[in-house]
């Protein structure tokens, strides 16, 4: 496996069949460990297509493996990363930590999308799914 990330909060590699492990570590690793199963799974109920889909969960490991959602993104233009966070609120979730460091390039559809979300929040109600968008 190649490791992409090792900080205080999480490992991420990348194995060699392309699917993400994270392991979750440090401060709240439980609590951030579920609420990302959970945004996850959510988000895939509601069809949200750019966002990596949920494989695995071990939760005495703190781990998950995901789909690979694409490659780093180094610039992106702010009003369009804004726009891209704003679109993941139609599917009801908020990122709560949109950076840069948080969004991937898909080159197989030319879609950005986004990862990480260990912090993000699901929004009251369950809004209605939103209309298909041309990528």
């Amino acid at each position: 496996m190649h490791e992409v990330k090792d900080t205080q909060r999480a490992i991420v590699r990348i194995g060699f069949d392309g699917r993400v492990h994270k392991t979750f570590r440090g401060h709240q690793a439980a609590e951030r460990f579920a609420n990302e199963v959970h945004v996850l799974q959510y988000l895939e109920t509601r069809g949200c297509d750019f966002v990596p889909r949920l494989l695995e969960s071990d939760p005495a490991a703190l781990k998950i493996v995901t789909t690979n959602c694409g490659s780093i993104v180094d610039q992106l233009n702010p009003a369009r990363m804004k726009e891209l966070f704003a679109e993941l609120e139609t599917y009801g979730v908020r990122h709560d930590d949109a950076f840069l460091r948080n969004v991937t390039y898909r080159a197989t559809d030319g879609r950005f999308c986004l990862i990480d979300f260990e912090f993000a929040t699901i929004l009251g109600p369950t809004p209605p799914s939103p209309a298909p968008t041309k990528k």
